[in-house]
């Protein structure tokens, strides 16, 4: 096939080992247990060739089917809806109507405290809150443009991260493992470092491209960020082998009387990807194995180590890593409140963006920051120490960097005030569609059947916003 479509699910295509799987399944379903034996199942397969290994593996890479740059994303999720006339859009103009109230808004204009500058030698605008950002402004792709449907948190980051405002469906790190597979069949081919459940979940697609949320935190045992990753029950060798004897002759009895279970089908090949996790998952995890100047460059934050990690990941083969970087929520107290929550991510992004250029892996690594929606040009009652902004949907900031995306560009345009798109206007469901098309996808033919018809990640909408690949 062409593309990654689907249109009458086939549970066998979903099945890995037929033959094995199917009295494994059958094992776990009548006993509910065996996990040690499955485990030394998936030992005894890494003596077999690679290709033999992963045939029939749902999560096998498989190649794009458009040309394409991009091969990895990192989404760092800016959730609390940053405010766009403060960081990526600079509005000069709303000086002037400063404690004046803007026609088709509360409020009053409240201009941005903070001083836009020109970076690079592209010489993108750049508020003073992002030094760091500003010295890899040449990579950055920004735009501008952004709106949404709803200036609610809940749906707008639902819309953000898996296309839909209310209904269950799948998010777009399940999307791009389910299209594109994963390099490295010991790790998790989507990984959450933090963000809540809705932002990673698979939905209708099977289990096996839900993202797997580690619980990783600055010093924290690595064996503990993500589940089952201990030999808790410190079997021998021989142990293990008896087991896997009596796997095996349960296996012969019950061969022929299997029915098939997709989702326990899931369950056992979420097992084995658990076992070579032990090793694999451990050494990733382990951001003190990097240079201590590596280390001081990204930061000492929480964020920095996620930020490091990511890297870490994509390096190794991970196709999709989200990192919660929220707190921007700024209705009061904006000016103090903001510049804490650009510290946190300014020095780290901008350590990532140069360290995965100098690695040679900007290219082929797709790095997203942005939120739900943008904030309001205005504030309410008057412009003092306490202002703020509120939700917005008519307009917003994202940028891009890598993977493709075209560099020292601000993509689209808003008013003068910051109030609405003026040029260019990009829907989430268009970004949806550029971000899948920066990954070799037409978004139109990346569909799963369920329940009588073909689900996209970008519904019946989306165009590919073809002005910010390069």
């Amino acid at each position: 096939m062409s593309e990654r479509q689907i249109g009458a699910h086939n549970p066998d295509a979903f099945c890995g080992h037929i033959q094995a799987a199917s009295s494994r399944r059958e094992f776990l379903a009548r006993t509910g247990m065996g996990i040690g034996a499955i485990a030394l199942e998936a030992l005894m397969q890494e003596m077999l060739p690679a290709s033999a290994r992963a045939g029939g593996n749902p999560l096998a890479a498989h190649p794009a089917p458009l040309p394409c740059k991009a091969k990895a994303v990192i989404h760092i999720f800016a959730g609390g809806a940053p405010s766009h006339v403060d960081t990526f859009d600079p509005k000069p103009a709303l000086q002037k109507y400063r404690d004046q109230s803007l026609p088709g808004s509360s409020g009053v204009a409240f201009p941005s405290p903070f001083k836009f500058l020109p970076q690079g030698k592209s010489g993108l605008e750049l508020s003073e809150l992002f030094p760091k950002l500003g010295g890899v402004a040449d990579d950055l792709c920004v735009i501008r443009s952004m709106f949404t449907d709803v200036p609610a948190h809940g749906p707008a980051s639902k819309m953000m991260n898996t296309g839909s405002l209310v209904l269950s469906k799948p998010s777009l790190g399940s999307w791009v493992l389910y299209g594109l597979g994963t390099e490295n069949l010991n790790l998790p081919g989507f990984v959450a470092l933090g963000g809540a459940a809705d932002y990673r979940q698979a939905a209708f697609l099977p289990s096996l491209f839900q993202g797997s949320r580690a619980d990783f935190a600055r010093g924290k045992p690595v064996n503990k960020v993500l589940l089952n990753l201990s030999n808790d029950f410190k079997n021998t060798t021989d142990q293990q082998q008896l087991q896997l004897s009596l796997l095996h002759k349960m296996d012969e009895q019950h061969m022929q009387s299997v029915q098939k279970d997709e989702q326990l089908e899931a369950r056992i090949q979420s097992f084995e990807l658990a076992f070579h996790m032990q090793a694999a998952a451990t050494d990733a995890f382990d951001i003190s194995k990097e240079p201590p100047a590596i280390r001081d460059r990204y930061g000492k934050t929480e964020l920095a180590a996620k930020l490091l990690c990511a890297r870490r990941l994509v390096e190794r083969g991970v196709r999709f890593v989200q990192v919660d970087a929220g707190g921007w929520d700024h209705h009061t107290n904006l000016a103090q409140a903001i510049s804490r929550t650009s510290d946190a991510i300014d020095t780290p992004a901008g350590a990532l963006i140069a360290d995965l250029k100098e690695r040679g892996l900007l290219e082929s690594t797709l790095v997203i920051w942005g939120g739900e929606f943008g904030r309001t040009p205005t504030t309410q009652g008057r412009v003092d120490d306490n202002s703020g902004r509120d939700h917005h949907a008519n307009c917003f900031s994202i940028w891009m960097a890598g993977g493709g995306a075209k560099g020292g560009l601000a993509y689209g345009a808003t008013d003068e005030l910051g109030m609405a798109v003026a040029e260019n206007g990009v829907h989430v469901h268009d970004l949806h569609a550029t971000i899948l098309r920066l990954l070799g996808f037409d978004h139109t033919k990346l569909t799963y059947r369920y329940n009588g018809r073909d689900f996209r990640l970008t519904d019946n909408y989306g165009k590919i916003v073809e002005g910010v690949i390069a």
